[in-house]
């Protein structure tokens, strides 16, 4: 199997594992013998249970990017990107249960590198939504865009979150609540 393939099933698999049975649990034993390989090749690829985690982590980042990205194409209001993005977002989550669990369980990885790496993820979906603000609002004041992208960041991780306790509620409803909130404050700005 080449090298990237094998890379991508360590971290699929790593991933379920870690989802299972959150981070100080999982072993890296058992993360082996479910991908088929030996636990020094773990190693050699990842230095360590934590570069594993870092991995997937980053995995999901670059999901969640490009999926929240190719979404906004095409857009044709600041409204409709922001509805599009975030529709996204609640179906990455849905979709994506383990990445998602991986993302938001940071308080469990504090004393990895795996807070940092969250983080990223949101400085990096704060970065594409102040982008694309800026696009579609008056320009000149960055810090707005950027404190407004912060709060849609927030709000949609905590709604998210609050999403996995009800799980009758689906990404288009996810979408519609947040936009009932988000976009009231937003639309004063757009042009």
């Amino acid at each position: 199997m080449p090298r990237a393939e094998r890379e991508r099933q360590m971290i699929e698999i790593a991933e379920e594992v870690f989802a299972e049975r959150g981070y100080s649990a999982a072993s890296m034993d058992d993360i082996a013998e479910r991908v088929g390989v030996s636990k020094p090749m773990l190693y050699e690829y990842f230095n360590s249970k934590e570069g594993l985690l870092l991995a997937c982590i980053q995995q999901s980042r670059t999901a969640l990017r490009e999926v929240t990205e190719r979404a906004t194409v095409g857009a044709t209001s600041a409204e409709d990107a922001l509805r599009r993005g975030l529709f996204a977002f609640f179906v990455f989550i849905r979709e994506r249960r383990q990445a998602w669990s991986l993302l938001r369980h940071e308080m469990a990885l504090i004393g990895t590198g795996a807070a940092d790496e969250i983080e990223q993820t949101r400085r990096q979906q704060t970065d594409l939504i102040a982008a694309l603000m800026s696009g579609y609002f008056d320009s000149g004041d960055d810090l707005r865009a950027e404190a407004s992208a912060e709060f849609v960041v927030g709000a949609c991780e905590r709604l998210a979150i609050w999403c996995e306790r009800h799980e009758d509620v689906s990404p288009e409803l996810a979408t519609e609540y947040a936009m009932d909130v988000l976009w009231s404050g937003l639309s004063a700005r757009a042009r």
